[in-house]
């Protein structure tokens, strides 16, 4: 009985160790179950974070890209860099992976993208340089175009004003109609029916821009109908690209200095009788009207 009485407290106290092993093992089984779970959360913590911060990287690179317009173009192989480090860490991030793996790779790419700025930077501040420098060019081009436009515009106005100052010039135009009395005897008449002869007298202006030399003058007596009386069909000159007949041309001497000058014009037996009215005498050069009068006769 005794015996029978030991086995059975042998019993109870191997089944109450076995219960208290048991009770154990359940308890570090919850706390093994609490601390993976923990550990799931905070791996999945983890992996939040390292996307924000991939996002983050990468919503940083483009927004520099778009900053920086065409500019970004010459950075095209850092950028393919950048990109394809993105990619590799996305797809570690869907997979089994390390932190600290992946906080390396990460790391390298934000040391990347910074560098990326920095050049992005460099490069805008040179083209900005180079930008006002070429400017700079362009507007000191274009002041000095303008200069030599302004020089070119006052040469112009200068060699217009000598051009236009170096011409003879014909003062005092005055006409008398003449009557021929005795052979060469000259009377002088208003009368257009007695009018034989008209003498143009007036004075070539002293000048010292004109060439000295020869000068060839023409002198054009207009009748009232605005026909220029002539000697000979072949008395014409050339003016302004038109055949101009003339009266009278003489040919003058000229040193620069002031000269007086009468030449006459006188009618053909055979002319008929002089017209009454106004006539208009013009005095030319080969290329300019230098003067210009009237007479009238009744």
């Amino acid at each position: 009985m005794e015996e029978k009485s030991q086995n059975n407290r042998n019993l109870k106290i191997i089944i109450g160790v076995l219960v208290l092993l048991l009770a154990i093992l359940f308890v570090w089984m919850m706390l093994q179950r609490t601390q993976y779970s923990f550990l799931v959360k905070e791996k999945e913590q983890q992996r939040t974070d390292l996307q924000h911060e991939l996002d983050s990287v990468i919503t940083e690179h483009n927004k520099t890209k778009q900053a920086y317009g065409a500019l970004s173009d010459s950075l095209k192989a850092k950028d393919s860099l950048i990109q394809a480090n993105a990619i590799e860490i996305k797809k570690l991030l869907g997979t089994q992976w390390e932190y600290a793996k992946v906080s390396k790779k990460l790391a390298r790419l934000q040391i990347i993208a910074q560098g990326y700025v920095r050049q992005m930077d460099s490069l805008y501040t040179v083209n900005q340089e180079l930008h006002a420098e070429n400017e700079k060019i362009r507007q000191d081009f274009r002041n000095e175009q303008s200069r030599s436009q302004s020089l070119v515009k006052d040469k112009e106005e200068l060699t217009a004003r000598v051009n236009n100052a170096a011409v003879l010039r014909a003062y005092d135009v005055t006409s008398t109609a003449i009557k021929l009395k005795g052979g060469d005897k000259e009377t002088p008449t208003d009368k257009a029916s007695r009018t034989d002869r008209v003498k143009v007298c007036f004075t070539i202006g002293e000048n010292p821009l004109v060439k000295a030399g020869k000068k060839s003058i023409y002198i054009c007596i207009s009748r009232p109908d605005n026909v220029v009386v002539i000697k000979s069909k072949y008395d014409t000159f050339t003016f302004n690209g038109q055949t101009i007949p003339y009266s009278v041309r003489e040919d003058i001497s000229y040193d620069g200095k002031a000269m007086n000058l009468c030449v006459k014009w006188t009618k053909k037996d055979n002319d008929k009788p002089a017209m009454k009215g106004q006539y208009t005498v013009t005095v030319y050069t080969e290329d300019k009207l230098i003067g210009s009068g009237t007479f009238q006769l009744k």
